[in-house]
């Protein structure tokens, strides 16, 4: 019996039958264009931990702080807006949250202390998660249906662009110029987004109206909290090696400063590539996709301490360890087949999961760090994340697995009650 038939159908019928491929296109790439703003602004603090210990006076792991702070706005804003918004439609939704988003990096730009900061990272994640759910809801609504994890893959793009060029260009900007730049700019771009949002998407591309307790009701499921497990801990490795990379460039690998922008393509590169090739697995093999990319993930993070030694082999780390983004298009995706009801809290929730992840990979990286264990130590508990996830997936296999049986004895049952 096909996975297919265990889960509801996720939408209503489709919306794009009266959009052409080019109102498509220009919708998927007005989403996307928010989705960049997002990574850019969530990942710039890492390129540019140096700049900031230095301007801030405080130390790297104080640093890894502020990007766990804004992961736990992620986390805390992701259902609470997904609630609050489960009523709203998805354009007037999409458009409060850019807003939102515009101000909390505003903040962010102008926060004149290190405490101050935390603060207004935690805020300006705060609309994250529900941001890319709506998004990744928006962009099924007006796709084909066998097309479901493209779509979502498109609407991920700019998070991996944000890694491939955002981020790198803000880490190299941020060294010329004050780093507090960078967040100013997210927030012009984040601007931007809402305006071509308001603009080029019809009001008519919207969802079912769901009420909050409906929403609660249908999320609280073991298997959408089983893939929330595989991404709120099996990604942590990706974000432990990621969050210290710069000055594991510079203490372990020993080069310039100069080259720190680089090693971010690196993690760009591999996250663009495996965010194409995470909607493929997931078209292709459903939650399957995800202990490929879980035992991949393992492999890359037991062999990083001994490639951040070289460049060369350091970049080809930063290439492969990227390549862990594949496991977002697979668990959103995912998480809309099993989700039923709660389809805007589920999608946002996802984003809550990998920003749990965000918030402890640099806090067990820093830990591993601070006790004496070295900056590559980051890669070790890194794969330590990615066997709970692959645990994680083999319970939610068994629990798939048993659906599909008690669903397969169902028919017979009642084909022996009739004969």
């Amino acid at each position: 019996m096909a996975e297919d038939s265990l889960i509801p159908n996720i939408n209503a019928p489709n919306t794009n039958a009266d959009l052409t491929l080019r109102q498509v296109g220009l919708i998927l790439f007005a989403l996307t264009l928010g989705g960049f703003a997002i990574g850019t602004s969530e990942f710039a603090s890492m390129g540019l931990m140096p700049n900031m210990v230095a301007s801030l006076g405080v130390t790297e792991p104080q640093v890894g702080h502020l990007i766990s702070a804004y992961a736990l706005g992620v986390v805390a804003g992701a259902p609470l807006l997904a609630i609050l918004g489960a009523g709203w439609k998805r354009k007037t939704l999409l458009l409060s949250l850019m807003g939102f988003y515009a101000l909390g990096n505003l903040a962010s730009a102008l926060g004149p202390t290190y405490h101050s900061l935390l603060l207004f990272r935690f805020i300006a994640g705060l609309p994250h998660g529900a941001y890319f759910g709506v998004a990744a809801l928006t962009a099924v609504a007006i796709s084909p249906p066998h097309r479901r994890g493209r779509a979502v893959s498109i609407v991920m793009l700019g998070l991996t662009l944000a890694i491939l060029i955002g981020n790198p260009l803000a880490t190299w900007v941020g060294q010329l110029v004050d780093w507090r730049w960078i967040y100013a700019a997210v927030s012009m771009i984040a601007v931007a987004t809402a305006v071509l949002l308001a603009v080029w998407l019809p009001a008519h591309v919207d969802g079912p109206k769901a009420k909050p307790l409906d929403e609660l009701r249908a999320f609280n499921r073991l298997p959408v909290w089983q893939a929330l497990g595989i991404g709120a801990i099996g990604f942590a490795g990706m974000f432990a090696v990621f969050s210290y990379l710069a000055p594991t460039m510079l203490e372990v690998t020993q080069v310039s400063a100069a080259w720190i922008p680089l090693g971010l393509v690196g993690f760009g590169l591999g996250g663009v590539v495996g965010n194409f090739v995470g909607g493929w697995l997931f078209d292709r093999f459903k939650l399957r996709g995800a202990w490929v990319v879980l035992a991949w993930a393992l492999a890359m993070l037991l062999l990083f301490p001994l490639m951040a030694k070289w460049l060369p082999t350091l970049l080809l780390a930063t290439v492969a360890i990227g390549l862990m983004g594949a496991l977002g298009p697979i668990l959103q995706s995912h998480l809309m087949d099993v989700a039923g009801d709660a389809q805007t809290l589920a999608a946002a929730s996802h984003h809550a999961a990998f920003n749990t992840a965000n918030a402890l990979g640099p806090w067990l990286g820093g830990m591993a760090i601070v006790a004496g264990y070295g900056w590559t130590s980051t890669g070790y508990v890194g794969a330590a994340t990615a066997v709970v996830g692959l645990l994680i997936y083999a319970w939610a296999s068994k629990t798939m697995r048993a659906a599909r049986a008690l669903a397969d004895e169902a028919p017979a049952s009642v084909a022996c009650e009739t004969s």
